[in-house]
């Protein structure tokens, strides 16, 4: 993160001697740091504090695996053998229904059926609960991923991250609380990841993270030691030292907290002192829990690691378990395009190669490690596939009937709730909205949705804005 720091002042003295002479104008700016004791009141009362949640939860944390695009739930986890007889057909939709050209097969003690293309994910049904009477609002990508996040498609509205941090608080004054790695970026953008109203400190922090090939530049800057290139003149290139930059943070958040004793409340000025803060011990933190070299060869292997097709999703499930692991309570997973309006067979066949393995994985090592139990894992897109086609070759969007699904976090595994009519349409059976799946992911977390409120714009707020019930069916 990089502090807003005055760019028209002098260039006639370097860097080091601006900030001393600086420091040295301000007799309130004369200190070297908290003391520990005062560090430890500042992350007592930070917006990021640990909280108690309203009742027991059943989850510790959130892991979302977001499949961009609109997944085909008719070619992957909702089996319709009535769609197979009927395929070439017209449907009353004016265009031919299309059956899935995979063949579906049941899995585990709990039989679910599980579609061909995710054969290690299906090693894992018992673990998990398809939520196969899934609908929102909206057919369109970016207003049906916003709501997905948001609850809302219509405003601005904080992200459901936004509002688990809100209400929980994190469990690693280190790190980010709320994390974002590879989110979509033209569907909605940092939408989907913002605070809104909230704190500052409630938006997620966003990580680009790439395959084998292209490593992250700025954590391997990181790794290395090589401090904050950013100073109070950023036309200069010059590393900045730690206890520099621990000076130079000081000065800005000292002249922070003047700001906001003139103004009393300020949200973006306290957002403004926490967020540097907690991007200064990121530096030791990040590079520490995002450095793999200290995975076995099995746990590499057992994500796909090092595979080319599997590479790059891998690393993003293996790092939201180590995340997970160091008490950040929301981490999310970007994965996409699954817009397949065309060439399904290859496209589709593609995604599920690149994220059945890894998210097969992660499964794996989070119950091998005790961390399922309380860790609650999401699978889905804004929206599913139509289960009729134009070209024959791929499926339109479907708002109205698709699936997702969770495990772990105190759901039932090997269970089926909800369904779509017998081609796959539209939900018809335990309909299960975007507000009643909110409703649900905060009760897991030990948040009563109606509870969970902030004050704006001269009402109570709340993710689920006034519809919302908890799915009590799928809870273990």
């Amino acid at each position: 993160m990089k502090p807003p720091f005055c760019h028209n002042m002098t260039t006639s003295l370097s860097r080091r001697d601006a900030l001393k002479s600086l420091s040295a104008g301000f007799g309130f700016l004369a200190f070297a740091g908290l003391s520990s004791a005062q560090a430890a009141e500042e992350n007592k009362n930070s917006a990021l504090a640990p909280r108690v949640p309203h009742f027991e939860p059943k989850a510790k944390r959130v892991i979302f695996l977001c499949m961009r695009g609109g997944p085909s739930h008719v070619d992957t986890l909702d089996y319709k053998p009535r769609l197979k007889r009927d395929h070439g057909r017209a449907s009353s939709y004016g265009t031919p229904w299309m059956a899935s050209p995979w063949e579906f097969k049941q899995h585990g003690q709990s039989g679910l059926w599980i579609s061909e293309l995710l054969p290690n994910l299906a090693r894992h049904a018992d673990d998990l609960c398809l939520l196969r009477g899934m609908h929102c609002d909206q057919p369109a990508h970016a207003q049906a991923m916003v709501q997905m996040h948001t609850g809302n498609f219509q405003f601005v509205r904080p992200s459901v991250g936004a509002w688990t941090l809100y209400g929980l608080g994190t469990e690693n004054q280190n790190l980010p609380g709320y994390i974002s790695i590879n989110p979509p970026t033209a569907t909605g953008g940092a939408q989907n990841y913002g605070n809104a109203f909230l704190p500052a400190a409630c938006q997620g922090t966003k990580f680009t993270i790439q395959d084998s090939s292209q490593r992250n530049r700025m954590i391997d800057r990181l790794r290395r030691g090589e401090a904050n290139p950013y100073g109070i003149n950023n036309a200069v290139n010059e590393q900045f030292s730690k206890s520099v930059q621990r000076s130079q943070l000081d000065l800005i958040t000292a002249l922070n907290r003047e700001k906001l004793q003139q103004d009393k409340h300020n949200p973006l000025v306290e957002g403004a002192i926490e967020n540097f803060e907690l991007a200064f011990r990121m530096q030791d933190a990040v590079p520490e829990v995002m450095d793999l070299s200290d995975e076995t060869e099995e746990t590499l292997a057992l994500y796909g690691i090092n595979e080319d097709s599997t590479d790059g999703f891998g690393r993003q499930c293996l790092l939201a378990r180590r995340f997970a692991e160091s008490g950040v309570r929301f981490i999310e997973l970007g994965h996409g395009s699954w817009d397949q309006h065309s060439n399904i067979q290859t496209a589709l066949a593609d995604n599920c190669v690149e994220t059945d393995k890894p998210i097969a994985g992660l499964i794996a090592d989070l119950k091998r490690r005790d961390l399922l139990k309380d860790t609650l894992l999401l699978w889905g897109g804004e929206f599913g596939r139509t289960p009729y086609s134009d070209s024959g070759t791929g499926r339109d969007h479907n708002h109205k009937g698709y699936t997702m699904w969770m495990a772990g976090g105190g759901v039932k595994g090997g269970f089926s709730f909800g369904a779509t009519d017998e081609h796959g349409y539209e939900a018809v059976e335990n309909k299960m909205h975007v507000h009643d799946w909110h409703a649900t992911i905060l009760h897991l977390l030990g948040l009563d949705h109606e509870a969970l409120t902030y004050r704006y714009a001269g009402r109570e707020m709340r993710l689920t804005d006034v519809a919302g019930s908890v799915a009590r069916e799928i809870l273990a």
